[in-house]
């Protein structure tokens, strides 16, 4: 299937650096949104981005690099959205072109913090763009993986067939699979949860705790995400597909997943202040804990996600990790 679309992606982070890759490999253009004018400079000249899998080496023939939101949206068909969901609404708010016509896929795993929404969600209430233009890229895969050229795989989920597949077509190569899912807002929301659930297992091996307990977490993780994913949006699902307990288990097991490094800085010690400014990254699970916390508060749920419940404690009440997963195994199985 020719893809004559044109693609823009927005964010010049770890993730928007590596779809541009992808998306590299199948166009002729991409378009690339960044707000770090410096940054889009290096990469004008030496061809990688200097903050972000510097190791990707571009043709810069093929960029279109902007830090004018605006440019990249108008020159766009297909917009791709990597930045993260605690920075979105302030970046969108540089909008003064409509979204109605474009199509919008959601690269971010998080809730957008002035909403409360996930972020499909989000640009359909507050963007009116129509669900059956609104899409999610989730994994298992990690953009440090995408650079060194590991075979990955990518689900494409949208209401619309036609839009997953171009996507999904776009995306592809010899080392990224793609499959498509009609369940947009299980898999973004399982995209959001299991970042929280590699903080629980951060936090977990930060305390000392071994492989086995590990293991007895992300059990019990993928049925606590299948609980709050079917009160939120009930459909039929497999939630051992790669969307949901593939994607939990490279999050959650992974060295290179920031929200598990983040969990073990806070289980040995460090407060969520100065994980964060170590990292110099974002862990959007610490945005989602709360996000999911009070969702399922509000739906009297919260008995049902013990380890939401728990990493909730830990990084907003600052109660004793030590303390609050001693109580956490007792609820376990």
């Amino acid at each position: 299937m020719e893809n004559k679309l044109r693609f823009g992606v927005f964010g010049g982070g770890s993730w928007g650096t590596a779809l541009v890759k992808m998306l590299s490999e199948n166009m002729d253009t991409v378009g690339w949104y960044m707000r770090n004018e410096s940054a889009i400079r290096h990469i004008i000249k030496e061809g990688h981005n200097p903050n972000y899998i510097s190791s990707v080496e571009f043709d810069v023939e093929k960029l279109a690099l902007s830090a004018n939101i605006n440019e990249v949206v108008e020159a766009s068909d297909v917009l791709i959205f990597a930045i993260p969901s605690a920075f979105l609404d302030a970046e969108l708010k540089s909008l003064s072109v409509s979204l109605e016509d474009k199509i919008v896929f959601s690269a971010i795993k998080g809730i957008v913090p002035e909403s409360g929404l996930i972020v499909g969600e989000h640009f359909h209430n507050h963007y009116n763009i129509p669900f059956k233009n609104i899409g999610v890229i989730t994994g298992p895969c990690h953009a440090e993986e995408v650079a060194l050229e590991r075979l990955s795989y990518l689900t494409i989920a949208c209401a619309d067939a036609d839009n997953a597949k171009l996507v999904a077509q776009a995306l592809k190569s010899d080392y990224i699979r793609t499959k498509i899912s009609d369940d947009i807002i299980g898999t973004e929301y399982a995209a959001m949860l299991k970042n929280i659930y590699a903080i629980a297992a951060g936090i977990a091996h930060g305390l000392g705790y071994g492989d086995n307990f590990q293991s007895v977490l992300m059990s019990n993780a993928i049925r606590e995400m299948k609980r709050f994913i079917d009160r939120v949006y009930k459909m039929k699902r497999n939630i051992n597909a790669s969307a949901y307990l593939g994607d939990l288990l490279v999050t959650g097991y992974s060295t290179f997943s920031r929200n598990r490094l983040f969990g073990n800085m806070i289980g040995k010690g460090y407060t969520v202040k100065s994980a964060m400014m170590e990292m110099n990254m974002v862990a959007e699970g610490y945005y989602a804990t709360q996000s999911a916390h009070l969702l399922m508060e509000k739906l009297e749920k919260k008995s049902k996600t013990p380890i939401i419940n728990a990493v909730y404690q830990v990084l907003y009440k600052e109660k004793n990790p030590k303390k609050v997963f001693e109580k956490l195994t007792e609820k376990l199985d």
